[in-house]
């Protein structure tokens, strides 16, 4: 679902480059393809780290 990218990237847009940003996502589409967008845009993408129900993952923007 492109809901997830779409929300991250509006937040990304209201940090300052070198903030870092937590997100979670559920396990399926958006953990394949949220980080890798996220990359794709330039983002530093630090971990993606399974939890319990879900996935966290932490970047840092950069542009």
């Amino acid at each position: 679902c492109p809901i997830n990218y779409v929300k991250t990237k509006l937040k990304l847009e209201m940090m300052e480059p070198g903030e870092v940003l937590e997100v979670w996502l559920d396990a399926g589409e958006p953990i394949k393809n949220v980080p890798q967008s996220l990359r794709n845009d330039g983002q530093n993408v630090i971990s993606e780290v399974p939890a319990e129900s879900y996935y966290k993952v932490t970047v840092e923007k950069v542009v």
